[in-house]
């Protein structure tokens, strides 16, 4: 039985504007998985944390079996995000409602503990690079 880490990142250049999410996927060894970068058009940057953690999730569903997950453990630096996550924070913004529905139907589908940690932005660079990337790939080649 493996427990996962999947460190999350969104961000948009304006808000809303050009936007990305990165998900940096390891096991419990520090040990690489996966990395997501993906430019997901002209939104926010709340939409794009969100999308990141999705991405995580996506890539948890797709996995489950391969890698054995039996537990998820999700590091962000967005404290709305993990605040709502949580519980800490009502979710009243209605697009970010729907994602937070999508995010407790992967969760559902997964079936094993998920945990959400906020962490400095600088605990998070990873993540945040891999949101750069995409957004100078997209920006700079489009």
């Amino acid at each position: 039985m493996a427990d996962i880490i999947i460190y999350t990142d969104g961000g948009s250049r304006g808000n809303p504007g050009p936007a990305a999410l990165g998900a940096y996927i390891t096991n419990s060894e520090g040990i690489p998985l996966a990395k997501i970068a993906k430019y997901i058009g002209e939104t926010t940057n709340n939409t794009a944390e969100y999308q990141a953690i999705i991405s995580g999730l996506d890539w948890a569903v797709e996995n489950k079996q391969k890698e054995n997950i039996n537990k998820i453990t999700f590091y962000m630096d967005s404290q709305l995000a993990y605040s709502q996550l949580t519980g800490l924070y009502k979710v009243k913004n209605e697009s970010i409602r729907s994602l937070v529905f999508e995010v407790k139907t992967l969760e559902n589908i997964l079936s094993v503990p998920i945990f959400y940690n906020h962490i400095p932005r600088e605990k998070n660079k990873q993540a945040d690079a891999l949101v750069n990337i995409a957004l100078d790939n997209k920006l700079n080649n489009p």
